[in-house]
């Protein structure tokens, strides 16, 4: 039997006891050696805050009398874990069969058996549970296998580059740190030999990419990780001002619950809801600040404010004649 049905085997033996069971008949009646019986109460009494006795008289165990009933949950994964499981089995999905190749099926098959020892069946939680992707962009299978395979052994690539911002393709020599995958879409954080500095390519943006005739160039991963984390959302780097904004009452039930960066800083002032944010780009920011429309306010820094404020009449003349 896998862990899911040892584990509830192992509860009904428990909680229909009337003393202390044996560990021998415990192993005896789950059919597995001391050794997995041990990991298995453990995990019962310590991950599943099952009210597990050892009564040494008997050698065995039972649960406690004087505590509240206990019931095993439906599934055993809290928000977070549930969510990478999840996340990871559709990622797979969504990989077309030449990428990887053999690798995918077993990687679905460890997924999916991690998702069964919840308590329930993979297909039922995957049925009942949707992660829905939004504005996805195609990557092509061919530059993420050169990307990735490139990260992992380190190795300079030429990549044909066609940014959205200019417009206009370039040819790039970068030495790619690492892969990001951020609000769906992936990203591969670089030294672009051309700005001389590290720098963010989206990779459905990558045209073409081989190796470069070039040693690689390393880079330290505190700096990586402060370039990374250091300011709000995809635009990487230091951060080089903070974003002041003050939600409505009304929109501030959403807000204040929210992690916008985790540097953020947020108090409430009067009913309405304060949110500053480190940022060193203001594109992203500006686009997530303009959804929330009239129940926002930029009280900082000036130059923010009146991008938004240009942004926002520059709306408003589309809709003059209605």
């Amino acid at each position: 039997m896998n862990r899911a049905d040892r584990l509830f085997h192992l509860h009904g033996l428990l909680r229909t006891a009337r003393y202390p069971v044996a560990f021998d008949t415990l192993r005896d009646k789950l059919e597995v050696s001391a050794a997995t019986l041990k990991r298995d109460i453990r995990y019962l009494r310590d991950h599943m805050e099952a009210p597990i006795l050892y009564d040494r008289r008997y050698n065995g165990y039972r649960y406690d009398p004087n505590a509240p009933e206990f019931e095993l949950p439906g599934i055993w994964f809290n928000d977070t874990e549930l969510y990478a499981l999840l996340a990871m089995e559709q990622l797979l999905d969504a990989v077309q069969p030449g990428l990887l190749g053999n690798s995918i099926g077993p990687l679905k098959t460890k997924v999916r058996k991690l998702l069964g020892e919840g308590g329930q069946k993979a297909d039922l939680v995957a049925s009942r549970v949707c992660l829905q992707p939004m504005a996805v962009r195609r990557t092509n299978d061919a530059v993420f296998g050169q990307l990735s395979g490139a990260v992992f052994n380190e190795r300079p690539l030429t990549i044909a580059y066609h940014g959205r911002e200019r417009d206009e393709p370039s040819t790039r020599v970068i030495h790619p740190y690492r892969l990001v995958h951020y609000r769906d879409n992936w990203y591969v954080i670089a030294w672009c030999e051309r700005a001389r500095n590290l720098r963010t390519f989206a990779l459905d943006r990558i045209r073409k990419a081989r190796p470069a005739d070039t040693a690689f160039r390393t880079s330290d991963p505190r700096t990586l990780r402060h370039h990374i984390g250091a300011s709000f959302g995809i635009f990487t780097g230091s951060a080089r001002d903070w974003a002041v904004l003050r939600f409505t009452p009304e929109r501030a039930r959403w807000v204040a619950d929210e992690t916008w960066h985790p540097d953020q800083i947020g108090r409430w002032e009067g009913g309405a809801y304060e949110l500053q944010v480190p940022y060193s780009d203001p594109r992203e920011l500006a686009m997530d600040i303009l959804k929330y429309g009239p129940d926002v306010e930029v009280i900082a820094p000036e130059d923010l404010r009146g991008l938004i404020a240009e942004r926002l009449r520059a709306a408003a003349t589309l809709y003059r004649t209605l």
